[in-house]
């Protein structure tokens, strides 16, 4: 709705004529005072002024708009006669109009400014509600940002605070293990002594109590084992330092400690060039002790054992990824050719004191397998295998060449 503002009645007539024939709509008043209290009531997009009425002019009215914040972007239209000198078309401009039109008035030109004039308003009223739009929008973020960061804060407070605890608990957790370890042994060494001394003083020519014995000594000799896994498991939760490692020096030293198994079951050990990684040598050597003492313990009763040990370089930490020559892992497979196991029992065997075979004919504590996914996890690296019954197993290891952080 726009406003006509003139003290002539005629004038205000002929004017909202011509307005409401091109479906505008139009509010009148016939003085200054009137116009002000119509427009601190009424939202107007225009107002068309007449300079010169008794009482406040058109000046003095534009003057007291532009000073309030809530008309002062309300477009004005001045008119006035046709011999209107221009130091009152300046004062115009000067005072807040935006444009101004003399008498008599030409319809045309009247109707194309003041549609003009709307539509810039209206223009003007929409950029401003989407610019609330948009700042309450912005309010609402930043506090939700602000929350977020408050929340991030309280929470990494939080995780930190139980990461504390969880090494304070897993040191207590080592130094129980070192302690029980030593306890238990003890007691276990002790009777193996004693054992070894009655069957050398007392029992040599008595066939059935010395194979009470042997057994005897066997189960102790079982007892030590798990209780040596079980200390190597424990420890493998502490922090140690990751170390550029040349894996075939690893691979070789864990070779030479199988040198007598190897020779005694004729198994013929096949090995590729294996890359230098950062690790931590000793759990490595540790898997690497695992898998291939399975592999020997595990053969068939009939042929050599034989293992082959190959490595490739490769794009990701996937099992199936492509072989690059600058892969970041690496991909080392070591298969056998020994009894295997059915794959539907493949989640089992990285479960701790799982085992798919009878520990009457196969030595063992179930424990390897999980020690060695634990330390596979420990270097950021994946363990899989896949296997047959009877015709052998393949172990799967992806370790990443470089670590990204030195403590784990």
């Amino acid at each position: 709705m726009i406003l006509i503002v003139d003290d002539i009645r005629a004038n205000i007539i002929a004017l909202k004529k011509t307005l409401e024939l091109h479906n505008i709509d139009v509010d009148t008043a016939e003085s200054g005072e009137e116009a002000l209290k119509k427009i601190l009531k009424i939202d107007y997009s225009l107002v068309i002024m007449d300079v010169q009425m008794p009482g406040l002019d058109g000046f003095e009215v534009v003057k007291i708009l532009s000073g309030n914040k809530k008309t002062k972007d309300i477009p004005v239209i001045f008119l006035s006669a046709i011999n209107i000198e221009k130091k009152y078309i300046f004062k115009g401009y000067e005072t807040g109009a935006v444009d101004y039109i003399t008498k008599p008035v030409d319809s045309d030109l009247l109707i194309l400014k003041v549609k003009t004039f709307i539509k810039i308003y209206d223009q003007q009223n929409e950029l401003k509600v989407t610019k609330d739009l948009l700042s309450k929008e912005i309010a609402i973020r930043t506090e939700a940002q602000d929350n977020l960061e408050i929340k991030i804060a309280e929470r990494t407070k939080e995780l930190v605070l139980k990461n504390e605890e969880l090494e304070f608990k897993n040191h207590e957790l080592q130094q129980f293990s070192w302690v029980v370890s030593h306890d238990l042994n003890e007691p276990i060494r002790k009777i193996q002594i004693f054992i070894g001394i009655l069957k050398d003083l007392y029992l040599k020519d008595n066939p059935k109590a010395t194979s009470y014995i042997d057994r005897t000594m066997k189960s102790a000799e079982r007892m030590q084992t798990l209780i040596s896994d079980l200390l190597a498991y424990s420890r493998l939760s502490s922090k140690v330092v990751f170390e550029k490692t040349d894996l075939n020096f690893v691979l070789q030293e864990v070779l030479s400690d199988f040198d007598y198994q190897i020779e005694k079951k004729n198994a013929i050990v096949t090995i590729t060039d294996l890359p230098a990684i950062d690790s931590i040598p000793s759990q490595l050597r540790q898997v690497f002790q695992n898998l291939i003492g399975n592999a020997l313990k595990f053969s068939l009763s009939e042929g050599a054992p034989q293992i082959k040990i190959t490595s490739e370089l490769i794009k990701t930490k996937d099992f199936d990824s492509e072989a690059i020559e600058d892969g970041k892992y690496c991909r080392i497979i070591i298969s056998d050719n020994g009894i295997g196991f059915d794959e539907i029992y493949l989640d089992r065997i990285f479960v701790i004191f799982q085992s798919l075979n009878d520990r009457s004919v196969y030595e063992g504590t179930g424990i390897g397998l999980a020690i060695s996914k634990k330390i596979m996890e420990k270097h950021n690296g994946l363990i899989t295998a896949k296997s047959k019954l009877g015709k052998g197993a393949s172990f799967i290891l992806i370790l990443p060449l470089q670590q990204d952080i030195q403590n784990n």
